[in-house]
């Protein structure tokens, strides 16, 4: 038996979206035109729920006239993949080693399978995506890693984003895999959120953000209530120093630097795992992260 709704409570509901979507306007107004490159990856690309919510997200952004640019991982993804074909995860200082074979798989997990299956559901929400790779169009040329003993893992050495800025032009949405080869052909795989930020700093973006699995940066990473909402370059780094940012947030944050010592705007570390925490973040005055700027007089 359905249950009549009360007339009064879906206008209340009604008014709330509407005055939610007003207040929004001066940060619509403000980013309209202006580049965000999102590292996705964590909690939201595992939960179907959350997927939805982010690509819903992004999509609404391209709408009202924001360029999002998305940069993926796949990590649990590919070590699945491994387990089916029988080769072992090895990891070396948190990065994965990744050998000949790794690298087949790896290249196939993310070039063939993650990217398209996020362009084919931001295309099913309504938005128009493109998946390319760090090989297509020279986006990216890659070099070794500095670190012995861990085989195809590499860095970014040039980057090109003429190809990422023309699909953006053309009104679509670029989503992009870190996958990148060096000058012989030989693919390497690059940390997603390094290439984040170092695409973001080509394409002179107004923001990078990194979707991540914790609240954002904590002064005590066991209590949640110690975000630190905003920081800038020398206290993230001092808080590398002291030992405050440790473990996998250490290369997050130092990308986050890297990107606005080139000239990003700012960069946030957000919770992948709430809900529109892409809008909460771009489109209201408290945010749910936290948020790194070059000056803290920015």
């Amino acid at each position: 038996m359905n249950t009549p709704m009360d007339p009064s409570s879906s206008q209340q509901s009604d008014t709330t979206r509407v005055r939610v979507l007003s207040e929004a306007l001066p940060y619509i107004q403000k980013f309209a035109g202006r580049t965000v490159v999102i590292k996705y990856g964590g909690a939201a690309m595992k939960d179907s729920s959350l997927k939805a919510t982010v690509m819903r997200d992004i999509v609404f952004l391209a709408s009202i006239g924001l360029r999002p640019v998305v940069v993926h991982g796949g990590g649990p993804e590919i070590n699945t993949w491994l387990n089916k074909l029988g080769i072992e995860a090895q990891f070396k200082n948190g990065l994965r080693v990744t050998d000949a074979p790794t690298m087949d798989v790896v290249e196939m997990v993310l070039v063939g399978r993650v990217n398209k299956e996020i362009v084919a559901l931001i295309n099913t929400i309504g938005g128009s995506a493109v998946g390319i790779c760090g090989k297509d169009g020279g986006l990216i040329r890659a070099r070794p890693s500095d670190q012995e003993g861990i085989g195809f893992v590499g860095e970014v050495s040039q980057l090109n984003p003429q190809l990422v800025d023309s699909l953006v032009d053309s009104g679509y949405i670029p989503v992009i895999s870190s996958v990148a080869a060096d000058e012989t052909g030989q693919p390497y795989n690059i940390n997603a959120d390094t290439v984040a930020g170092e695409l973001a700093a080509a394409l002179g973006a107004e923001k990078l953000i990194l979707l991540t699995d914790i609240p954002g940066i904590l002064r005590d990473k066991d209590d949640v209530s110690t975000l630190i909402p905003k920081l800038d370059i020398q206290v993230a780094r001092t808080l590398i120093d002291e030992g405050v940012v440790v473990g996998g947030m250490i290369p997050k944050v130092t990308c986050c630097v890297r990107s606005l010592a080139q000239g990003v705007k700012a960069a946030h570390i957000l919770d992948g795992r709430v809900h529109h925490c892409l809008l909460l973040e771009i489109l209201t005055d408290a945010g749910i992260g936290s948020m790194i700027v070059a000056s803290e007089y920015a």
